[in-house]
């Protein structure tokens, strides 16, 4: 590769040529006037020729250094532009972040009021796409990944908390029965039948040691969201992942029965890209999140 002119001296040609003076160009730069005369005299030194010429206390451009400038002046200011284009970007106040609908639903939107006191300044918006995916294509800048982190190896990831599975039914149904082995026997199993959620009543059966229940005989939903629901409207019993219930289980309109039990199957994660670390919002998200898995432990 050609040995090319450092961006300084380029920049510090095309400073003199707008302004017609070394020390108004330094000025503009932020250096020195020696630094000004020495990027220039490299820039002509490399390039083989003088681009200036002296005109009394001015310095202007001779027929070479037109010719060069009207080339290459706009060339940098599209770097110019880019950057300050990608340094709004980090620094806007706007972040989107990405979580399963069921967290979204029964975590983040009972905890908008904390976060909102603790970063008023930063406008979260929610996306909830599902599996694994590029963040910059899709415009997402931080997600909180509820799995494991075999498909996100090219970001940053960091592990928020362990992820816990409970059985859940309305209170009113432990008037009918207490332990989980006789809710089993009065009311269906409501199970989310999607391939995130197929293990969860077998791992927290086998956990509590209790039979799994007959999937023929029991309430079937395509989503957790919609099995929680049934499970609030006293359809039956849900075994799910705690995360999901916690605001349900606090304004009392579920209720936790037998023991917990960890899934091994997911965890939850805060991932972004890498560079993504410089933007003080997303730190302050991940300060935010931190704070707020850790109290649940």
């Amino acid at each position: 590769m050609k040995t090319l002119p450092p961006l300084k001296s380029l920049y510090s040609f095309v400073a003199v040529a707008q302004t017609g003076s070394m020390t108004e160009a330094a000025n503009q730069l932020h250096v020195s006037h020696s630094a000004i005369s020495q990027a220039i005299k490299s820039l002509e030194t490399q390039l083989g020729r003088p681009l200036f010429k002296r005109k009394g206390r001015q310095v202007i451009l001779n027929a070479t250094g037109q010719k060069y400038y009207y080339q290459i002046a706009p060339a940098l200011e599209t770097i110019v532009t880019a950057t300050n284009a990608l340094r709004a970007v980090a620094h806007s106040p706007r972040i989107t972040l990405n979580m399963v609908n069921s967290l979204a639903m029964h975590w983040w939107i009972p905890n908008m009021p904390s976060f909102s006191r603790y970063a008023p300044q930063i406008d979260v918006r929610i996306s909830t796409l599902i599996g694994s995916f590029p963040l910059e294509e899709e415009g997402v800048d931080i997600a909180i990944i509820h799995g494991k982190t075999d498909e996100w190896l090219d970001y940053y990831c960091e592990k928020l908390a362990d992820d816990e599975l409970v059985m859940v039914c309305h209170p009113d149904l432990l008037n009918y029965a207490t332990t989980p082995e006789a809710l089993l026997e009065k009311f269906p199993a409501i199970l989310a039948a999607n391939d995130r959620r197929k293990y969860d009543w077998q791992v927290w059966c086998s956990d509590n040691q209790i039979p799994m229940p007959e999937i023929s005989q029991n309430l079937s939903f395509a989503a957790s969201v919609q099995a929680v629901q049934a499970c609030v409207r006293k359809l039956g019993v849900f075994v799910t992942h705690r995360l999901f219930i916690k605001d349900d289980v606090e304004q009392g309109l579920l209720v936790e029965v037998g023991g917990t039990t960890l899934n091994p199957y997911q965890e939850f994660y805060f991932a972004c890209q890498r560079e993504s670390l410089r933007n003080e919002n997303v730190l302050m998200i991940r300060s935010w999140l931190r704070e707020q898995f850790a109290s649940l432990n």
